[in-house]
Order: C-alpha cells, then sequence, then structure tokens
C-alpha cells in the first residue's frame, strides 16, 4: 500500500471515544501508547494501525475489534 494512498479500512473511533465519556484523542494515545498525531491519522483513515495497536484501541474503548474497524466486502 503506498503511503500517499489511504486505507480501506474505516474505523468509529471517534464515535467510541465520544460514547466513552468523551475521551480525547490524546487520553486514548497514552492509553495505547502513541502519540496524539497517531490517534489522528488513525481516526482519520490515513493510517492503518498493526494488529496490536488494532487490539489495543478496542481494549482501551472497551468494544469488540470489529465494532472498532471494518474493512469493505468486494
Amino acid at each position: 500500500m503506498s503511503p500517499s494512498r489511504p486505507t480501506r479500512v474505516t474505523n468509529r473511533i471517534r464515535t467510541l471515544r465520544f460514547a466513552r465519556g468523551e475521551m480525547t484523542q490524546a487520553e486514548l494515545a497514552e492509553r495505547i501508547g502513541v502519540t496524539r498525531q497517531t490517534v489522528i491519522a488513525v481516526e482519520q483513515g490515513k493510517y492503518s494501525p498493526s494488529l496490536e495497536m488494532a487490539f489495543r484501541i478496542a481494549r482501551a474503548l472497551e468494544v469488540p475489534l470489529d465494532d472498532v474497524f471494518q474493512y469493505p466486502d468486494d
């Protein structure tokens, strides 16, 4: 995948952060051990997280992995 092309993986991180008491991007970043800029890039679909980071995000948001990330059926 080229860095300039956004990923086809979509996510509900922003919605789920707000459902968790309006958790900020900075709070989520701290919980999963990355920078706020990384959370922003993942949230905007500009960066696909590693599988490990995806699991950490889901656990921080207290939801199953497939509630956070979706991949379109072809």
